[in-house]
């Protein structure tokens, strides 16, 4: 696929996938107020590093989406999937980025919020995302990209990153 394309379809799916999920649905659940569940002494950190894994996910996800396009040539829409294997910037850390961002955006947002419910959330969603990798996406993966998928998936973790990059 050639990437303005790629580049349009992205933008489209970025803002009605992680968009919705990573933030209109927490908004639509805890409305965006702070809530103090803990005394301040405790809050203030607990505000301020969530508020640093809003910005990690969010910083995370578009390079994650940027990198579909111009490493991929193709898209994270399953309709439209990259032509190459991702698997350079976080994707040397972790196998799934794009979801890692988004259970870091919305656990941040229940820390900066002080709201549990956007927990409850978070817990929630990882059956579905799991679920989907698991019997779709590492599925394909294989079938497209064979041996180098399965060396990519043997030394680069699914859900906790890596300390150190993967190089191929």
């Amino acid at each position: 696929m050639r990437r303005t394309p790629a580049a349009a379809i992205t933008a489209t799916f970025f803002a009605a996938g992680p968009g919705v999920v990573a933030v209109l649905v927490p908004y639509w659940i805890g409305g965006w107020r702070l809530h103090s569940p803990f005394p301040d002494p405790v809050m203030i950190p607990l505000r301020a590093l969530g508020a640093l894994l809003v910005l990690a996910g969010l910083a995370v996800i578009v390079s994650a989406f940027v990198r579909f396009v111009v490493e991929g040539l193709g898209t994270p829409v399953p309709v439209a999937p990259p032509d190459r294997l991702v698997v350079g910037g976080f994707y040397r850390y972790v196998r799934n980025p794009m979801y890692v961002a988004i259970f870091a955006a919305v656990i941040g947002q229940a820390m900066l919020f002080g709201d549990p419910w956007l927990l409850l959330y978070a817990a929630l969603l990882a059956i579905p995302v799991y679920s989907f990798v698991h019997w779709y996406e590492e599925p394909h993966l294989t079938r497209k990209f064979g041996t180098d998928y399965a060396a990519y998936r043997s030394h680069v973790p699914g859900w906790w990153p890596r300390l150190r990059p993967y190089r191929s």
